[in-house]
């Protein structure tokens, strides 16, 4: 069986996109609980937790997926400079999504409060009980997730740079879709 080694796996495909959406929720969330001081604060953090959690374990699924199938390479012909962007914004992308659900459980079992993940699922505090370390952590927890949402916004401008404007098939080895190529061969003079 040959693989095709312009395209990421199927699997790193699949966890791609479905934390793409998660990642994007969750922000929205987020956003919505800072805003909301209404019965959809508490709907949004029963929501959040859960999610947050999640997020943590296709993380750790994801990562042991890409240090099995390492990505195709980039372009050749990518500056050196947009190469390093690229590498160091996946790895930040990876920490964030690590840290950030690490530090939400963190913070509130500083803060005493339960991580359920359904109404009889609670996972242990992992942070002693600390309002000085509940309060450090939640400002933690919003800079990251303010940090996560721009490198975000950045993989996604990279993203559609590379599809749009350069079209040299970075998009497309994360969307598996490959258009037939336009380019016609000229006949051949006999």
């Amino acid at each position: 069986m040959t693989t095709d080694t312009q395209t990421f796996t199927l699997a790193a495909r699949v966890l791609h996109w479905l934390m793409a959406i998660l990642i994007l929720t969750m922000l929205f969330i987020g956003v919505g609980m800072v805003a909301s001081v209404s019965e959809r604060h508490e709907l949004l953090i029963r929501i959040h937790k859960p999610l947050g959690i999640a997020i943590l374990v296709l993380a750790v699924l994801r990562l042991v997926v890409r240090l099995r199938h390492p990505p195709p390479p980039l372009p050749a012909d990518m500056p050196a400079l947009q190469t390093l962007a690229a590498i160091a914004s996946h790895w930040l992308l990876y920490a964030l999504m690590l840290t950030l659900p690490l530090v939400g459980w963190a913070m509130l079992s500083a803060g005493g409060y339960p991580v359920m993940l359904s109404e009889s699922l609670r996972l242990p505090p992992i942070f002693p009980v600390s309002p000085v370390a509940f309060a450090v952590l939640r400002h933690a927890h919003a800079w990251l997730a303010m940090l996560l949402y721009l490198t975000f916004l950045g993989h996604m401008s990279a993203a559609l740079y590379h599809g749009l404007i350069r079209r040299d098939g970075v998009l497309s080895s994360m969307t598996g879709y490959r258009p037939a190529s336009h380019v016609h061969e000229l006949p051949r003079q006999p």
